[in-house]
C-alpha cells in the first residue's frame, strides 16, 4: 500500500502526471477526478485538497506538456522578433498540446484567475514576454513608448488565438502571421 505513504510533492507529481496522461488521451472533455485518482493510485479527496475542481487540475496539468519556456527572440528587429514569437506560438497551438489548450479554454467558463494562469502557461509567454520584445523595440526607436501596454503588446498573439478559435483551423498559414504583423501589429506600435 505504497499510496498511503506518498505525500506532499511525490503525491502531487503523481496526480499531475496522471492528469496529464488523461488530458493526452481524452482531452479536457474526458478529464475526470475519478479517472485521475485511479491512475495516480490515490483518492479524489487527495486531489480536491490540492485543486478545488477539474478546471484547476486541468490548468495545472497542462503545464506538464510544456517542456521549455518560450525564449525571447532578439534579432535586432521588432518585425522579426514578433514573427518568431508568432511562429513558435502557432507551432504550439497546432500541436496536440494546442488541442488540449483549446479544450481547457472552452471549458473554463468565467474564471478569470484560472484563465490567466492558463494563458501564462500557454507557450506564448504571456504579456511579460511580449512587453520585453516591445521594450527593446522602443529602446531602438522602432516603437513608440506609449505602446508599452499589455493590451497593445499582446495584440498579435490575441489575433493568432482568434484565428484558431473562430476559424477552427489546425494551423494558421504563415501568410496570415505575416499579415498580422505587417498590417496590424507594426502600424499599431510604431512611432
Amino acid at each position: 500500500m505504497a499510496e498511503n505513504r506518498r505525500r506532499g510533492a511525490a503525491l502531487e507529481e503523481a496526480i499531475l502526471r496522471a492528469a496529464r496522461d488523461e488530458l493526452g488521451e481524452s482531452g479536457y472533455a474526458g478529464l475526470t477526478m475519478d479517472r485521475v485518482a485511479k491512475r495516480a493510485g490515490t483518492n479524489k479527496n487527495a486531489i480536491y485538497r490540492r485543486w478545488p475542481n477539474r478546471a484547476a487540475l486541468g490548468v495545472a496539468a497542462y503545464g506538464q506538456f510544456l517542456v521549455e519556456e518560450t525564449r525571447i527572440p532578439d534579432t535586432g528587429l521588432l518585425r522579426d522578433d514578433v514573427l518568431a514569437l508568432l511562429r513558435g506560438a502557432n507551432s504550439h497551438l497546432s500541436s496536440p498540446a494546442g488541442d488540449i489548450l483549446r479544450g481547457l479554454l472552452s471549458g473554463l467558463g468565467d474564471d478569470p484567475e484560472l484563465r490567466e494562469r492558463l494563458y501564462a502557461k500557454a507557450g506564448d509567454g504571456g504579456a511579460d514576454l511580449w512587453l520585453a520584445v516591445l521594450e527593446r523595440a522602443v529602446a531602438r526607436g522602432e516603437a513608440r513608448p506609449s505602446a508599452l501596454h499589455p493590451r497593445v503588446a499582446t495584440v498579435a498573439i490575441v489575433l493568432l488565438r482568434n484565428e484558431f478559435v473562430t476559424r477552427g483551423v489546425p494551423s494558421v498559414p504563415d501568410e496570415v502571421l505575416v499579415e498580422i504583423v505587417d498590417e496590424v501589429y507594426l502600424p499599431l506600435v510604431r512611432a
